[in-house]
């Protein structure tokens, strides 16, 4: 059976490790907050997506990740993530 779970961040970080699928995210607030996405644990390895800037809402963002999820943040952002493991 999967696991459903919700990572809140508001600095750079490890969102989850290992396998698992995301749905996307939800960004509560934000002033001119960016993020930057890779398939790791870290800010390097496979880069999942250009530096983005979110809009306040559910952001769909559906893939799969090997070796997990890292966000780079940028500027001010308050975000969950939602994943499947």
């Amino acid at each position: 059976m999967a696991t459903k779970s919700a990572f809140r961040i508001t600095a750079s970080a490890a969102v989850v490790t290992g396998r698992a699928r995301i749905a996307g995210f939800y960004v509560a607030s934000t002033t001119s907050g960016t993020l930057t996405l890779y398939d790791n644990t870290a800010a390097s390895g496979t880069q999942l997506s250009g530096t983005i800037t979110p809009a306040v809402g559910w952001n769909p963002f559906p893939v799969d990740v090997a070796n997990g999820l890292y966000a780079t943040v940028g500027s001010t952002i308050d975000v969950t993530f939602f994943t499947e493991t």
